[in-house]
C-alpha cells in the first residue's frame, strides 16, 4: 500500500534507485543519506541551461584540457567543497522547485553549499572533447555542478553527456533490475531475491535486543532505560526475538522510539 524511494535521478540518467515498500518506507531517510556512486561523461567545450543534454547551447570553448591537466586538478575536487547546485534541480526557492522557476524562464540564484566528495577518478579520456570520470559522494552532491565546476576550473565549459547512478549505500547496479521487468515481475509469484529484508538497509547501525515484553512496551512509546555506551543522538535498530519492532534513539542512558515496525 505504500512505496517510497530513495533520491531521484536525473531525467536523463540511469542506474540505482532503491525502492521501500511497506514499513520499510519508514527507513528511507537512511538510504538517501547514504554515500553514493556514479559514473559520468563531461563533453569538453559547450556548457547547457541544465548542465546536461537536455539543455540549449549556452556558451562554448575552444579550450580542451589533456589527460595531464585534468588528473593535476582532481585532488582540488575531493573532500568537503562547495558547490552551487544547478537551476534545473528538485531544490525549493520561496515553496517552489527550481526546475519549475527555470522552466518558465525566470533567473534562480541558488546559494552555494557544502557537499563530500569522498574519491573521484578519471576513467579516460575518451576523446578530445569528452572524458569519462568515476565518483563517490555524500548526500547532495550534484553531477552536473561538479561537471560544470571542474570545466571552469580547466579553463574551458562543459556539461554531462551521460550519468549513471551505480551504487547508494550498499545496493549496487549489479544487484538491480530493468525498470522494464517490473511489468512481467508483478504478475508473476514474487521471485526470490528481489525484495530485501527491511533490515538490509540498516546493518550499519547499532542493535539492541530487548525481551519480548521489553518489545510490548516500547512499540507502545514508552522509553526503556538502557546502560549503553553510545554517543546521544545514534539510531539504534531495536531488534527482539531476532525480528526488528523499532528504531530508537539513544538519550542519556534512554532508548526513545523514533520509528515503530508493523512486520
Amino acid at each position: 500500500k505504500k512505496i517510497g524511494h530513495a533520491g531521484t535521478l536525473d531525467p536523463f540518467a540511469s542506474g540505482v534507485l532503491p525502492l521501500a515498500l511497506g514499513e520499510a518506507t519508514k527507513t528511507v531517510s537512511f538510504s538517501m543519506s547514504s554515500t553514493k556512486e556514479y559514473n559520468f561523461v563531461v563533453k569538453w567545450g559547450q556548457a547547457t541551461t541544465t548542465e546536461d543534454t537536455e539543455g540549449e547551447i549556452i556558451e562554448t570553448s575552444d579550450v580542451f584540457p589533456t589527460k595531464q591537466e585534468i588528473l593535476d586538478i582532481i585532488p582540488d575536487f575531493i573532500g568537503t567543497i562547495s558547490q552551487v547546485p544547478p537551476q534545473f534541480s528538485a531544490i525549493k526557492v520561496n515553496g517552489k522547485r527550481s526546475y519549475d522557476l527555470a522552466r518558465k524562464g525566470e533567473q534562480v540564484t541558488l546559494n552555494a553549499r557544502d557537499v563530500t566528495i569522498y574519491d573521484l577518478k578519471l576513467i579516460s579520456v575518451i576523446d578530445k572533447t569528452s572524458a569519462e570520470f568515476s565518483v563517490t559522494c555524500g548526500k547532495g552532491t550534484y553531477i552536473r555542478s561538479l561537471a560544470r565546476d571542474l570545466a571552469k576550473r580547466l579553463g574551458s565549459c562543459g556539461h554531462v553527456i551521460a550519468l549513471t547512478r551505480t551504487k547508494v549505500g550498499k545496493f549496487h547496479i549489479n544487484n538491480t533490475i530493468l525498470l522494464e521487468s517490473l511489468d512481467k515481475i508483478v504478475h508473476n509469484p514474487q521471485p526470490s531475491g528481489l525484495l530485501l529484508p527491511v533490515e538490509e538497509v540498516l546493518d550499519d547501525i547499532p542493535v539492541l535486543d530487548f525481551t519480548p515484553e521489553e518489545a510490548r512496551v516500547f512499540r507502545q512509546g514508552q522509553e526503556l532505560t538502557r546502560p549503553v555506551e553510545i554517543q546521544n543522538g545514534t539510531i539504534v535498530s531495536v531488534m527482539s526475538e531476532q525480528k526488528l519492532i523499532a528504531l530508537g534513539e539513544v538519550e542519556n542512558g534512554l532508548i526513545k522510539p523514533k520509528r515503530v515496525f508493523n512486520i
